[in-house]
């Protein structure tokens, strides 16, 4: 369960900052559905763009924003549907677009879940702790974003070989940002910060992705209902929602799987990782360059008894295909396999790990042998907005990029992605991967026994917190009546 016992003094001076800040703090309810934002609110979002740190786009955290930079509104979920000409299969792959989150990655609602919590109970008071963001991606990204927008000083933690715009950026947001040894995979050095951090600051507090449920709730409520809604609008009679296809770096997303296997029990969550560093698969480990996936352990919040499958994308792959939807030559020659010109054109939607899950959506139709009928669901966390160092840096690497390049890259990992590297798993399976959050996070981190097993043997430690929202959206409006900005729009 997430901690929601009030702190009434802090809460007292948090309100009186927010007061201050002009700051009014959305509920789930609104994230999921933004018609329910007051009609003042909406108005006043027309002069705001997507990316400002203005509080008023704590109200753009949902998948319904308007795909624009600026003065957006809301629509419905953002979403595109690849066809078998991209993809090798007749099954229906349908992608969650991310990109149009403030900040352009979904981790913005993963940060919202676990600091507002803290904030509406008086757990997090901004007039003296600061908010710490440990990551190998976008969530310290997302995690410093939501601190300002919420009056909140930051610390950011991130491996110093992640992309160079995200350096830039935070640099620009968070208050502090510390860069730590290694690549993507190297989250121990993070963790090793955060405990460097706690014996030698008191005004700290440290919100771990891996294992703060509020990563997994937010997606598990919002992402959750948002695909339940893609499915609405396009499932025909005789279509089928057969599963959800993601990559796991803290394994918030994934928590979406949760809530897709309430409405269908007999759909499927694929877990996938890099080749390079197969840790579900393999108890293995190593560095990759699929950034923001695959850190060396099971993260905390990661409910294994809910997860089918696992497998693993080469970052071969990946890189190879940022190219072929990106350079010239490759969008040419996707046209001309008949890959629609205007899906071509917004391919740059897709970021790194983004295409590591169309990956697993393909792998995960071509396990089961879909047809035409069936579905599948994946997101693009972020698109290559973040990334355009890294395609410069193929570029240097592997000089121009031909129409043969694109041939067999298309071939290679599109047509030809197959069945390799992915592994079924029956109760024992799962069971084994949860065990190995004993040595990360029992061992190092400072759980309990009780509670890993906890983890595995009680079905309400997850129902239990997943049934928390309605009970966060009700200090949210006690909040903001506290404040009383509500009243004054």
């Amino acid at each position: 369960m997430i901690d929601l016992s009030i702190h009434e003094e802090q809460l007292k001076r948090t309100a009186q900052r927010a007061r201050e800040r002009n700051i009014i703090i959305p509920t789930f309810a609104q994230m999921k559905d933004p018609a329910l934002i007051p009609d003042a609110v909406k108005a006043k979002l027309a002069d705001v763009g997507l990316w400002d740190v203005n509080s008023l786009n704590l109200f753009r955290i949902t998948w319904k924003n308007a795909p624009q930079a600026h003065g957006g509104g809301f629509g419905g979920v953002n979403y595109i549907e690849l066809p078998p000409a991209m993809t090798g299969v007749p099954a229906r792959i349908i992608c969650l677009v991310g990109k149009w989150f403030p900040t352009g990655a979904h981790k913005v609602g993963a940060t919202f879940g676990c600091l507002v919590p803290r904030l509406v109970t008086g757990q997090f008071d901004p007039t003296f702790q600061k908010a710490v963001w440990p990551s190998t991606g976008n969530y310290c990204r997302g995690g410093a974003y939501d601190a300002a927008l919420l009056a909140c000083e930051s610390i950011a933690i991130l491996p110093e070989e992640m992309s160079r715009e995200r350096f830039e950026w935070l640099s620009k947001v968070a208050g502090e940002v510390i860069a730590t040894p290694g690549c993507e995979s190297n989250v121990k050095e993070i963790f090793d910060k955060c405990w460097e951090l706690r014996r030698t600051r008191d005004d700290i507090v440290i919100f771990n992705q891996f294992d703060e449920f509020g990563n997994h709730l937010w997606h598990y409520e919002v992402t959750g209902h948002a695909m339940e809604e893609v499915l609405e609008q396009e499932m025909g009679p005789r279509d089928r929602y057969r599963g959800v296809a993601l990559t796991t770096g803290s394994a918030g997303t994934i928590g979406c799987g949760d809530y897709m296997k309430l409405l269908f029990p007999t759909s499927k969550v694929a877990a996938s990782e890099a080749l390079q560093c197969p840790t579900l698969m393999l108890n293995g480990f190593g560095g990759h360059r699929i950034e923001g996936i695959g850190d060396k352990h099971v993260p905390w919040i990661h409910n294994m008894k809910n997860t089918d499958m696992v497998m693993a994308i080469d970052d071969e792959a990946c890189m190879s295909l940022v190219r072929l939807f990106n350079e010239p030559a490759g969008r040419a020659y996707l046209v001309k396999q008949g890959v629609p010109e205007a899906l071509v054109g917004q391919l740059d939607l897709l970021g790194i790990s983004s295409i590591a899950n169309v990956l697993s959506a393909i792998k995960l139709a071509k396990w089961y042998e879909m047809d035409e009928h069936d579905i599948v669901l994946t997101v693009w966390t972020d698109s290559m907005e973040l990334y355009g160092s890294r395609l410069r840096e193929l570029h240097e690497d592997h000089g121009e990029y031909t129409q043969t390049d694109a041939a067999v890259d298309y071939h290679r990992y599109l047509m030809e992605c197959g069945i390799e590297h992915v592994e079924e798993l029956g109760y024992w399976d799962q069971r084994r991967i949860h065990n190995l959050k004993y040595y990360t996070w029992v061992e190092q981190q400072g759980k309990t026994y009780e509670e890993i097993q906890a983890q595995w043997y009680d079905d309400d430690y997850w129902t239990g917190m997943q049934g928390q929202v309605d009970e966060i959206d009700a200090l949210i409006e006690q909040f903001n009546e506290m404040t009383g900005l509500l009243e004054d729009l």
